[in-house]
């Protein structure tokens, strides 16, 4: 006999050390599974405190101020396919911290400051290329939140004419009609997202970066009040969130420290929080926005207060 077949015929006759060999491929397997952030092509004009939304295949980035201070009207759309930005036709409105989401795959805009620091009352949607506008806000909203459910898009908390507001407003889109709704705990620079029929509030703060929250709270078209839930790990205002089937990805922020890498991912179903890697690039003021399970954080202040960044990071989530 050969000595490989001696060999051969020696490792067969030891099942144990097959086994254990087969063992040690699963943590590998795991690691691999891990998420990592991807760089892309970054925003053309540098911004922060943006509205970002999906629109059809792209990602749609609004408004924001620009690195010289001024506040923009200017519009882009990702394709993340391509890794290529293409310009829009500006917003008929220059504004910062307004308010994004989706509905129907097109892009809708809302609020958002205006000059002299006054919240604005217009909101528009991207139909064909072109911003439609839509029935004005009962009153000026910035810095607060957006989420769509159906034909029905919800506005949330933010700072409105007299300052923090306790009033939250529903469109219906089909009949382009706004209607009252119960708030969340009062509070803005928060983030908003929605699933499973329910729209969430996460974080913000009441005024100064020393007054972040960790509030999560949900609330169910039709409930006469908002549900407290889990708080989120870490205080953050200036922040953003999207969903992702059942998960909602809390991601950026800035704090007295600075702004916030830290990223973490809510189970709506099992009410549970995990941590995900940290944002590559921590900014405050940014755009996320969801596409299939990836994740995009784009532009956003690199550092507390009025700066700007052109980044675009992605996560995958498994």
């Amino acid at each position: 006999m050969s000595f490989l077949a001696t060999l051969r015929r020696f490792i067969d006759t030891r099942p144990l050390r097959t086994a254990l060999v087969t063992v040690a491929v699963v943590p590998a397997s795991a690691h691999a599974a891990t998420p990592v952030w991807k760089r892309g092509e970054s925003l053309p004009l540098p911004r922060t405190e943006v509205a970002a939304a999906r629109s059809g295949n792209e990602l749609v980035v609004v408004g924001g101020y620009v690195p010289w201070g001024d506040t923009s009207a200017q519009a882009d759309a990702y394709t993340p396919a391509t890794r290529r930005w293409r310009r829009l036709p500006d917003l008929p409105v220059a504004v910062n911290h307004a308010m994004a989401a989706t509905w129907r795959s097109k892009a809708v805009v809302v609020g958002g400051y205006v000059a002299r620091s006054a919240p604005s009352d217009r909101a528009f949607v991207l139909e064909n290329g072109r911003w439609r506008e839509l029935a004005r806000l009962p009153a000026g909203r910035a810095a607060g939140g957006t989420a769509v459910i159906g034909d029905t898009l919800y506005v949330v908390a933010g700072i409105g004419p007299a300052g923090l507001t306790r009033a939250s407003y529903a469109l219906d889109l089909r009949r382009n009609r706004w209607r009252q709704i119960p708030g969340p705990t009062p509070r803005e620079h928060l983030a908003v997202t929605a699933t499973g029929g329910r729209v969430y509030a996460l974080a913000g703060r009441t005024a100064g970066l020393d007054t972040n929250l960790r509030t999560l709270e949900s609330w169910k078209p039709g409930a006469p009040r908002w549900t407290r839930l889990r708080p989120v790990p870490v205080a953050r205002g200036g922040t953003a969130a999207t969903a992702v089937g059942r998960t909602i990805v809390s991601i950026g922020g800035e704090a007295p420290g600075g702004t916030i890498a830290s990223v973490y991912a809510f189970d709506t179903k099992s009410r549970r929080w995990r941590r995900l890697p940290d944002l590559p690039t921590p900014r405050h003021g940014l755009g996320v926005v969801a596409t299939g399970r990836t994740v995009y954080a784009i532009a956003g202040g690199p550092q507390p207060g009025l700066t700007t960044s052109g980044a675009v990071e992605h996560l995958e989530l498994p």
